[in-house]
């Protein structure tokens, strides 16, 4: 396409989409954050043994959740090329293996978690205080039960998103969160629960999810619709399809996860303030990048229907033009969070070494981030929509083992940087794969791949 017809129509023709598409994604994630951050302050209130085996516990439910994630996005982003190849039927096949796919996985994952549960947690986190550990097997306990409901509303949600339908998994994941703050607050302050409580509430809005996904799903009215879900049988050639885009994505999201781990296991050997404080830093940072990551999601659907649709330049047009638009977000989001953060740990009722951690870490991160994170993972949204997903496993896998991981040990277990060194580690990790992930962009190999 000229370059004139390029920088007029297409932005033309996507500009109202392309805000219905990203704001409700936005929303929903930041929401979900800043729900996940109050989640926190109530937690905290229980006590420090509390709030870090929240913490802890997470780090392993993040990696099912990234997990799951991945796989559903592979099975979106066929789903997306479909549509945009306007082959509806082959988009309904797919959207069916993808449900099918996760759910499978979900439920045995969840199976082996209850099995072996204690040994699990004492073998990753078997450094802790005691009390850290007691609350830490409570609540995996409950969250794990939800893993199925995980991996069922990541499927519906990412199939939505594939059809532009964004709307519905934000109302869906905005009620489940309010439901959520509500649990917690009648399980932990009205009945006095602690950690059960929290996990409780947690897994009731889980399950809200995966059932009004699916409900909703079923409606004829979509153009990918699945109705039937008991009847759903294994097509192999479409779970190739989808597994060779999600099994990369997904190693990718893990062995992250799993770095996260091994930094877990060395900030627990740093006390529990320290942990406490790392936990709460990491609510943080997270919510200061959530509304980025928004527009990451969204341009997956964007890339994989011009893909689809055989419109290779558009779709390197809106990588560009996303990731300028994702770094004013990022930079907003930073600033308000810097802003918002010792309210946020008074609230909390951080102990004063704690919060003073905290804040120094989040300091750092409001002047770094901004000009590390945006070319480490936007342009890779777009790429993996494009089918190239094997490039980024490798490149994010080794950047964050050779950097985050081991410099992370050797500057808080040999050179006593304390917590600081783990924002230092990742943001060279970071640094490392923004510059490889750029330079695969600009060589324009991302666009050779075949999905379908």
């Amino acid at each position: 396409m000229p370059k004139k017809d390029l920088e007029t129509k297409p932005h033309l023709y996507f500009a109202k989409s392309l805000r219905r598409l990203l704001l409700p994604i936005m929303v929903e994630q930041l929401l979900s954050s800043l729900m996940g951050t109050a989640d926190t302050i109530m937690v905290s209130n229980v006590g420090s043994s509390a709030i870090s085996a929240v913490s802890l516990v997470d780090s392993i439910n993040v990696l099912v959740i990234q997990a799951f994630s991945a796989l559903a996005a592979g099975g979106a982003i066929l789903c997306s090329q479909y549509l945009g190849n306007d082959n509806k039927k082959e988009a309904n096949r797919a959207a069916s293996q993808v449900l099918f796919v996760t759910g499978s996985l979900s439920i045995l994952l969840s199976l082996f978690c209850l099995i072996f549960r204690t040994p699990l947690l004492r073998l990753i986190f078997g450094s802790v205080e005691e009390a850290v550990m007691q609350d830490s097997q409570t609540y995996f306990f409950f969250t794990l039960l939800s893993f199925p409901f995980i991996g069922l509303y990541d499927a519906g949600a990412s199939i939505f998103r594939s059809q532009n339908n964004t709307r519905g998994p934000m109302t869906i994941s905005v009620i489940s969160n309010f439901m959520n703050i509500f649990g917690n607050a009648v399980l932990i302050w009205g009945f006095d629960m602690g950690v059960a409580g929290a996990a409780i509430s947690t897994l009731v809005s889980r399950i809200f999810c995966a059932v009004v996904v699916l409900w909703q799903l079923r409606s004829p009215l979509n153009p990918i619709s699945v109705r039937q879900y008991l009847k759903i049988r294994p097509c192999w050639p479409l779970i190739r399809k989808i597994l060779s885009i999600g099994i990369p994505s997904g190693v990718e999201n893990s062995m992250f996860q799993f770095g996260k781990l091994s930094i877990q296991s060395t900030v627990s050997t740093l006390g529990t303030a320290a942990i406490a404080a790392q936990a709460m830093t990491n609510i943080l940072e997270n919510l200061n990048g959530i509304a980025a990551m928004g527009v990451g999601i969204g341009l997956m659907t964007v890339v994989g229907q011009c893909i689809g649709a055989g419109r290779k330049d558009e779709a390197v047009y809106y990588v560009k033009k996303l990731s300028w638009f994702a770094e004013l977000v990022l930079i907003l989001s930073c600033l308000t969070v810097f802003a918002a953060a010792w309210p946020i740990t008074v609230l909390g009722g951080m102990e004063a070494e704690s919060a003073r951690m905290c804040l120094q870490m989040i300091a750092f991160i409001t002047v770094v981030k901004p000009l590390v994170w945006i070319p480490a993972f936007i342009p890779a949204y777009g790429m993996r929509a494009a089918g190239d997903v094997k490039y980024s496993m490798i490149v994010s896998c080794a950047s964050m083992w050779i950097f985050r991981v081991s410099l992370c040990i050797i500057l808080c277990r040999f050179l006593d940087f304390g917590p600081m060194g783990v924002w230092i580690a990742m943001f060279t990790d970071w640094t490392v794969r923004g510059a490889a992930f750029l330079l695969r962009f600009h060589s324009r190999r991302w666009l050779d791949h075949k999905v379908i």
